[in-house]
């Protein structure tokens, strides 16, 4: 069966997923694939070892997890990766998730991709009724570019995020800050994305999984980033709230609006709405945690949809409180020994 067979499958709604701290779970990150065409230095080591294709969930699987969901309340879809786009069929399970978006039981089908994909598919995305992406870009500078990323190519990109906006697509650029690499450049992105539109969301780097360097080096905390804009600034917070866990403010002077993703500085988890479904499909009710739901096993052993919305309840009972995400020289290991790009970036 392929994901444009499922287009039919009614959506039965089910009693919405509420966690024990009484928040509603209405987003959903689902990583399609582990696999990306970059190796970024705070995402994955070079040598990156994926999973072998059994392991991993196939597009059909995947839309019936997304779809569960989203008939318990889910209200907003992320597809991610490591690199969505790279994912064979991405755009027959694009075009399958968008019929919850025409019944109105989905709000948004958005992805985070790394832009190297997009001019292949940007205008399938919008048909497919994708509104806005998140593009990573944590440099303009070329050959800073291709050392962040050690495969990419800034050219490549900035086609990728062209070719988006061209397509309709609203574009939100993720920065990673980075201490003594790229934390000159904000201004300059500042300035990129007022000339072409685009959203600009900063992210502290977060401690997951080995990548071969030490994160302590180039741990830049927000805080710090905002405290030198307002030197030439006005910040004014904003009440805007996307879904996610981004705070933004707007720059008076330009009218821009820029976000913060703060996990270690500020933490975002008193309001946290979210869980993660990795491509294996194990379900992390926390990012900063390691406690695991198996839905693979639900979804391949039964095709009853009664025991999958048991396996979601019993899951979200689970969601804790909040995260234990620190950056300190004096750890022997990451925080989470996963890596972002298995449990969907």
């Amino acid at each position: 069966m392929t994901p444009t067979a499922l287009l039919d499958r009614p959506a039965t709604r089910g009693a919405p997923l509420v966690d024990p701290f009484g928040r509603a779970i209405s987003y959903l990150r689902v990583s399609v694939t582990d696999r990306c065409d970059f190796r970024c230095v705070y995402c994955m080591p070079e040598a990156m070892t994926f999973l072998p294709k059994a392991e991993v969930l196939s597009l059909e699987e995947i839309d019936r997890l997304a779809s569960a969901f989203i008939r318990r309340g889910t209200r907003k879809l992320r597809l991610t990766g490591g690199e969505p786009l790279v994912r064979r069929g991405i755009i027959d399970l694009v075009r399958a998730l968008g019929r919850h978006l025409r019944t109105g039981d989905l709000d948004e089908l958005t992805l985070t991709s790394n832009g190297s994909q997009m001019v292949r598919h940007a205008e399938d995305l919008f048909a497919a009724g994708v509104r806005r992406v998140n593009i990573s870009l944590d440099t303009l500078d070329p050959g800073k570019f291709a050392d962040i990323t050690r495969w990419g190519r800034l050219p490549q990109v900035l086609g990728g995020i062209a070719a988006a906006s061209a397509a309709g697509l609203h574009v939100k650029i993720n920065m990673v800050a980075l201490a003594g690499v790229n934390d000159g450049e904000v201004e300059a992105m500042l300035a990129f994305c007022a000339t072409h539109g685009h959203d600009l969301v900063l992210i502290e780097t977060m401690p997951l999984g080995e990548i071969g360097v030490d994160r302590v080096d180039h741990y830049l905390p927000l805080s710090r980033v905002r405290a030198d804009l307002e030197t030439r600034w006005t910040l004014d917070d904003l009440p805007d709230n996307t879904g996610g866990p981004a705070r933004y403010v707007r720059i008076r002077e330009t009218g821009q609006r820029l976000g913060f993703i703060t996990p270690l500085t500020h933490n975002f988890c008193e309001s946290c709405n979210r869980v993660r479904l990795t491509a294996t499909g194990q379900l992390y009710m926390c990012l900063g945690q390691d406690d695991v739901a198996d839905l693979r096993s639900v979804v391949r052993t039964s095709d009853d949809d009664n025991a999958l919305d048991a396996a979601l309840t019993e899951a979200i009972t689970r969601k804790p409180r909040g995260h234990d995400f620190v950056i300190d020289r004096r750890a022997a290991a990451p925080a989470v020994r996963r890596h972002m790009s298995v449990t969907g970036g």
